[in-house]
């Protein structure tokens, strides 16, 4: 009998011998409350659970690069399709947008304007939609070891992250070829992707609590994505769209301040030298950087007792 087991049958014991009620008759949480025993699976509290989860960083980034390895070993090409896939997209939106609408006629170096939202937007949308089914897709995972839960969303955030950085040399390289300089303002590149991790990790963490028990979600996700996608402003600049369609100008505001737009054109801003974004874009960014992580860990932690059960 383990230590726990022997101690709260002790108390019951001395309980009974004591005159106390009989077995069954006092709530077990009490007993075990009265004699300084909890469960074992009880959630840690915040500062806690934040330390166990950097314990586990190892675990993490070895769990996030498996999973990145896996993704495409089945495949011919492999790992290329970490930049074919976005690529391939942004020939698609090019063809459609560019020539066929007609976008590329009204925007200077179209093609850097338009990869660079591809990729930018691609990175959220992948760590936000991971991040959703990080807790339903891992149960066995879940039940069979004990590890903070927001581990998992977190991984794929990482996963991710590795992803992009192959990208963003394709995308370098892209912008460069279609005769934009180097500036000073490409120092801010790691800041610009710090502050858009920092925000896929929260908005992660907010989808997989709720992934985890609104299962309907990984069917509704693809929708809302897709949404997501034609009100950032990947394919055309949204001021000038607006103010065709008769909207007020606020409305563009708006639309600007949508943490997958700000982040699209604060790095439109530093690639692209013809880019002018809204002044305070950065701003909008470095809040939802913040805004997202603090609420989204509070808020996935505050259920992890509930993951895996069920």
């Amino acid at each position: 009998m383990s230590q726990p087991e022997s101690a709260l049958a002790d108390a019951q014991a001395g309980g009974r011998k004591n005159g106390a009620p009989p077995k069954g008759k006092e709530p077990l949480a009490k007993l075990a409350e009265r004699h300084g025993l909890r469960r074992a699976i009880a959630r840690p509290s915040l500062p806690a659970y934040m330390r166990q989860l950097w314990d586990r960083r190892h675990f993490v980034l070895t769990y996030a690069s498996s999973k990145n390895v896996s993704k495409y070993s089945g495949s011919m090409l492999g790992q290329l399709w970490q930049v074919l896939t976005p690529m391939l997209n942004a020939a698609i939106y090019f063809l459609m947008f560019g020539v066929i609408l007609g976008a590329r006629d009204d925007i200077e170096n179209y093609t850097a304007f338009l990869i660079t939202g591809i990729f930018i937007f691609t990175y959220t949308q992948r760590s936000v939609s991971g991040g959703a089914k990080s807790i339903s897709g891992n149960l066995s995972l879940i039940r069979a070891l004990h590890f903070p839960r927001a581990a998992l969303p977190l991984a794929y955030t990482i996963q991710e992250f590795q992803q992009l950085a192959i990208s963003m040399g394709v995308l370098i390289a892209v912008v460069l070829v279609t005769g934009e300089p180097v500036t000073w303002l490409w120092l801010l590149i790691p800041v610009a992707l710090f502050l858009q991790t920092l925000f896929n990790i929260g908005a992660g963490l907010v989808l997989a609590r709720i992934g985890a028990t609104a299962r309907d979600m990984n069917q509704l996700l693809p929708f809302i994505m897709r949404t997501w996608l034609y009100t950032s402003g990947v394919f055309f600049v949204i001021a000038p769209k607006i103010e065709q369609a008769g909207l007020p100008a606020f409305v563009a505001d708006i639309l600007y301040a949508n943490p997958a737009a700000a982040y699209i054109e604060f790095m439109r801003d530093i690639l692209i030298s013809g880019h002018t974004p809204r002044p305070w874009i950065w701003m909008a960014c470095v809040f939802w950087a913040v805004f997202a992580l603090i609420v989204g860990f509070w808020y996935f932690w505050r259920a992890e007792e509930r993951y895996g059960r069920g």
